[in-house]
């Protein structure tokens, strides 16, 4: 049965915040866990057929961070008109960019997976593969490409449930998929003796049951926005704003690849160790780092909501208590992951001392600045979700781009392999400087403005 749009936004205007935020948190950090735990099934699995192996997953992630970018992008911008266009009681417009953002996510699809395909060596080389990781990131990469087009439209159609405040479904969505790529990794690797190819087989698989599951949603009326052709915009202005509140994404994302790429060259020049040990490293770092942004994710359509509805004074508490329940939580994953730093390592890649060795040294490089990565991405996400387009993709930039850039050219050049473990901890550090002024900027002026 249809949800009402009337009782929802009820429910997202007179909520206890706590309350609600943690209801659409929940589900959320879930679905990104379980995604995660995905991603990191896959290198623990590809880990145990040898080190080139593992490092080929590294540089599939840079391909992947260009798929989503293009996925996630058009899907947060979509988020954020919609929940904005339904705190504010129209409905109709939620529908048009909800359904816009998927046919051009879906084309987007094809135009990566037709041109990744045709070209598979020379992007893999692009993307930081040597010669011997070359065979391993090809047979991985091309499956991920095949999957682009799936990719992309999961996305939208998660995205879509959860600007809604229906975190629930989305969850369900996701997390059916990634269990069934988890139990698939192992089954298609060794059972089926497919090796590094069968990791990306499992990922498709279960992509393509995500996919269903969430499209079955709409199928079945589960949502306020309806799956529906006759809502798809025929003006270029429209999709031009889906794009533009979705840059924010679309930068990070393909910051999130060059950033790949960067390290992975720079981590090549010490050898497969090195680049094995900063792609666990990193896939650690980023299983906490998706649990904050879940979080975020759950403040981000109560934010919508209560900013088009003209409550800004629940837009601040939500804001804020999203940031004491992000930072209690990478303050606790910090002290853990610092404490086993060897042990987690050692669980992925076994007894390989020289990549345990270097991925311990990273990850308490990262242990160090964690704590403050949920400040910085929660104002990035507050920019964002209520429409401030050039401020999002300015602070979007910073962790992988404006800071990271640099220092990953020239810490190298001074610290040597230290070097390269030390550039992203380093600009996390420094987004999170940059984040401060933003934050206390937007408090004191755009919400100043609008309650008055």
């Amino acid at each position: 049965m249809k949800i009402d749009s009337n009782t929802q936004f009820k429910r997202m205007l007179e909520t206890n915040i706590p309350k609600l935020i943690t209801s659409l948190a929940v589900p959320t950090v879930i679905s990104q866990m379980i995604t995660t735990a995905y991603n990191t099934a896959d290198t623990y699995f590809v880990a145990q057929i040898g080190t080139s192996a593992a490092a080929a997953v590294g540089v599939v992630f840079s391909l992947m961070s260009i798929i989503q970018a293009a996925g996630f992008g058009l899907a947060m911008g979509a988020n954020s008109l919609i929940s904005r266009y339904l705190g504010a009681k129209e409905d109709e417009k939620a529908s048009k960019y909800g359904n816009s953002a998927l046919l051009a996510a879906i084309l987007f699809g094809f135009i990566l997976m037709g041109g990744g395909l045709s070209s598979l060596k020379g992007l893999m080389r692009i993307l930081g593969s040597t010669e011997t990781i070359l065979p391993y990131s090809c047979e991985y990469g091309k499956y991920i490409l095949i999957g682009a087009p799936l990719m992309c439209s999961e996305f939208v159609l998660n995205n879509i449930l959860r600007s809604e405040g229906e975190a629930v479904l989305a969850m369900w969505g996701l997390s059916a998929g990634g269990i069934l790529n988890m139990l698939l990794d192992p089954l298609f690797i060794s059972g089926f003796h497919m090796g590094i190819g069968g990791a990306a087989v499992a990922t498709l698989v279960s992509q393509t049951v995500s996919f269903f599951i969430l499209i079955s949603f709409f199928i079945r009326k589960k949502s306020i926005i309806p799956i529906r052709i006759r809502d798809v915009s025929r003006d270029p202005a429209d999709y031009f704003l889906i794009v533009k509140m979705g840059f924010p994404t679309i930068c990070r994302q393909m910051l999130g690849s060059l950033s790949s790429v960067l390290m992975n060259v720079q981590a090549a020049a010490f050898g497969d160790a090195a680049v094995a040990a900063v792609t666990i490293s990193n896939k650690i770092y980023m299983f906490v780092r998706n649990i904050v942004i879940g979080i975020g994710q759950g403040f981000q359509p109560v934010a919508g909501y209560n900013y088009g509805a003209k409550n800004n004074k629940r837009v601040r508490e939500a804001f804020l208590f999203t940031c004491k329940a992000g930072t209690a939580l990478c303050s606790l994953a910090a002290v853990f992951l610092a404490v086993y730093a060897s042990s987690v390592i050692t669980w992925f890649i076994g007894t390989d001392a020289e990549v345990v060795r270097i991925g311990s040294r990273a990850l308490l490089f990262a242990c160090g600045v964690m704590p403050f990565m949920a400040y910085s991405t929660y104002v990035n996400q507050m920019y964002q979700c209520l429409g401030f387009s050039k401020q999002a993709t300015f602070l979007a930039s910073c962790r992988q781009g404006i800071c990271f850039v640099p220092l990953i050219l020239i810490l190298p050049v001074l610290f040597h392999l230290n070097g390269v473990i030390m550039s992203q901890p380093s600009s996390d550090f420094f987004t999170f400087v940059i984040s401060v002024p933003f934050q206390i900027t937007f408090f004191k002026f755009h919400l100043k403005i609008r309650s008055e």
